[in-house]
């Protein structure tokens, strides 16, 4: 990958991953939902629910998330010519390194952890 190909895909997730809470994926239910433990962010930008045994709802939020979220992936691949897996684990570093403190994010292992 090329330096200007990197500032492109950096610049390119910057805008998506700042506009993530309110235009793809930060609806209240799940900032209410991130909150109270019952939904973490995945290393992989993806998110999950945090308990083996979510309610309907919660799995239904999370797909619901992911959607969104594989769609502005899928985009920002396209447009910087880059793997979607790269495009996802940049945005998944960079939404766990925002997340605040208290709020579950799974670890490369595939543990929660609380930050």
């Amino acid at each position: 990958m090329t330096r200007r190909h990197f500032l492109t895909l950096f610049l390119m997730l910057q805008a998506t991953i700042g506009f993530a809470p309110a235009a793809w994926a930060q609806s209240p239910s799940l900032a209410e939902a991130k909150e109270e433990g019952l939904v973490g962010e995945r290393p992989d930008g993806l998110v999950a629910a945090v308990p083996d045994d979510p309610s309907s709802e919660i799995r239904e939020l999370v797909d619901r998330v992911n959607q969104k979220r594989k769609t502005q992936y899928e985009r920002v691949a396209q447009q910087t010519d880059t793997p979607v897996r790269a495009v996802q684990a940049r945005a998944g570093k960079q939404i766990i390194a925002r997340l605040p403190e208290g709020q579950y994010f799974m670890d490369a292992a595939g543990s929660w952890r609380r930050k």
